[in-house]
């Protein structure tokens, strides 16, 4: 008996690493087809109903809406690249649903975290929500939050 437990346990685990291995590269491709400026390699790592969220409160993009934002950008050869520092993937619902955060270094931003939702598909992993924000250090927070305050007096 406790030899079928072992092997029913060892399965689990095995399946949920190549899960997690499998997403971790759809993540990967996301990346660097953002970095090319690719975008059929982009938006096929992305579920037909896939939400994005922008660093700014007014950006949630569906992927129809995100690939019209995008398409300027590149066709000109100009893309976003965001290195991975560190990745933390938690797996759900049988294997079906894979949680995800992730800190990234940009040139221009600085540190930002990466974080959302991929689901299996009958096409493999597809990001189903992806959510950029900018990291802001607990000791400068108060600063950045009266400046967001302040620009929003000036704007509205």
């Amino acid at each position: 008996m406790l030899k079928y437990i072992v092997i029913i346990m060892l399965t689990v685990i095995s399946t949920y690493s190549v899960a997690q291995n499998t997403a971790s590269q759809v993540l990967d491709q996301y990346h660097q087809a953002a970095s090319d400026a690719n975008f059929e390699r982009y938006f096929n790592t992305m579920a037909d109903n896939a939400i994005i969220l922008g660093t700014d409160g007014t950006e949630r993009w569906t992927k129809e809406t995100f690939q019209d934002f995008v398409e300027p950008y590149f066709s000109k050869g100009r893309g976003w690249t965001y290195k991975v520092i560190e990745r933390n993937l938690t797996t759900a619902k049988a294997d079906q649903v894979i949680f995800f955060d992730e800190l990234l270094m940009n040139e221009a931003y600085g540190h930002c975290r990466g974080s959302g939702v991929l689901i299996n598909t009958a096409n493999g992993w597809k990001i189903l929500q992806y959510n950029l924000t900018f990291v802001v250090p607990n000791d400068v927070s108060s600063e950045v939050v009266t400046s967001i305050k302040q620009f929003r007096k000036l704007t509205h």
